[in-house]
């Protein structure tokens, strides 16, 4: 099912608008997640909307938060979202980082009482725009089999790089799982079987049935299994929130709020080096790349975000696909 991108925005605004939430508020959730769609990440994107408003309904979003920001020295700050939506949490957590950043060189936030914010992606695109270096990552639940395991103990735990070039910014946002659950999420909606890399199900067996998927897998074994520890470190303990099967579920006690901790370090290239010869020697490295000599079955080396980028490009302009169930809950009631 097609939906132009500005019709999407409408009707997803349109649906928290329903729930009492404020036009500014709507808007920035419905852009963040329209902004995973239109990358081709649809596991983040819209199909969200039902669970949202599901825990919104329940009292495990607030819908009136009161955010509070702590300076801790010149450049650190404590961010409070006082569990209201993560994507606007984290759009203004970044702003508060950018500002800090330009001014003293780097900045290091520690976002607390959050919930969950979508794609990274787009917070650290908030950066590069300013010509600033952003890394960002966030604890989720649990879900992942640690290497070696059998019972999930980490979440996906996504970690996040993103780099100001003269062309479009490189943006790395990757789950350290083999997949984020919202893929094995979209694959039940569409009705689809799933690599048997993807998830395992109650024994510990790989399986293709996304509806069989009871936890996941961690990307290339020990190595993501390392890297979700470093992200619950960094965004759970040092944010003095829960961590691996401490966490709240996201699908799940609904009522309750979730307490989810995020960690974002951006840093103003300026302080070590000329900002556009910078950008130009990014840029150079992306072009070298691009003529690099490709392996059987491949047209061009790419660099992180290049794929998405090219996806957005194109749904801008032919408009996105919804699974049906997707579709009917966001236009159809509405137009019934």
């Amino acid at each position: 099912m097609n939906i132009s991108v500005s019709a999407l925005k409408k009707v997803v605004i349109q649906k928290f608008a329903a729930e009492g939430i404020d036009p500014e508020t709507a808007a920035q959730v419905a852009d963040v997640l329209i902004y995973a769609d239109l990358r081709g990440v649809s596991s983040h994107g819209v199909m969200r909307v039902e669970h949202y408003i599901t825990r919104l309904k329940a009292g495990g979003i607030t819908k009136n938060p009161k955010f509070s920001v702590e300076k801790r020295g010149l450049n650190h700050l404590v961010f409070r979202g006082d569990n209201g939506f993560g994507h606007v949490i984290c759009k203004e957590a970044m702003d508060e980082t950018i500002n800090i950043a330009k001014e003293h060189g780097s900045c290091t936030t520690i976002i607390q009482e959050s919930s969950h914010c979508g794609a990274l992606g787009y917070f650290l695109e908030q950066a590069t725009k300013e010509n600033l270096i952003a890394i960002m990552c966030s604890q989720t639940d649990s879900a992942v089999v640690p290497f070696g395991g059998k019972e999930p103990y980490f979440g996906t735990n996504p970690i996040a790089f993103g780099f100001p070039t003269n062309q479009k910014p490189i943006i790395l946002d990757m789950a350290t799982s083999n997949v984020a659950l919202g893929k094995i999420l979209y694959a039940r909606e569409k009705g689809e079987e799933i690599p048997n890399t993807w998830g395992v199900d109650a024994q510990g067996a790989p399986t293709t049935d996304p509806h069989q998927v009871k936890s996941l897998t961690p990307f290339a074994g020990p190595k993501g299994y390392g890297m979700a520890l470093v992200v619950d470190v960094l965004s759970g303990i040092l944010a003095s929130a829960a961590f691996g099967p401490h966490i709240s579920k996201m699908y799940g006690d609904y009522d309750q709020k979730r307490n989810l901790g995020q960690f974002l370090y951006v840093i103003n290239p300026a302080i070590f080096t000329d900002v556009e010869q910078f950008k130009a020697s990014v840029s150079q490295m992306i072009n070298e790349l691009h003529e690099a000599p490709t392996a059987p079955n491949f047209s061009q080396v790419m660099v992180p975000g290049e794929i998405e980028q090219k996806s957005s490009e194109e749904k801008m302009e032919k408009g996105i696909d919804l699974p049906e169930p997707v579709y009917n809950y966001l236009v159809g009631e509405l137009d019934s």
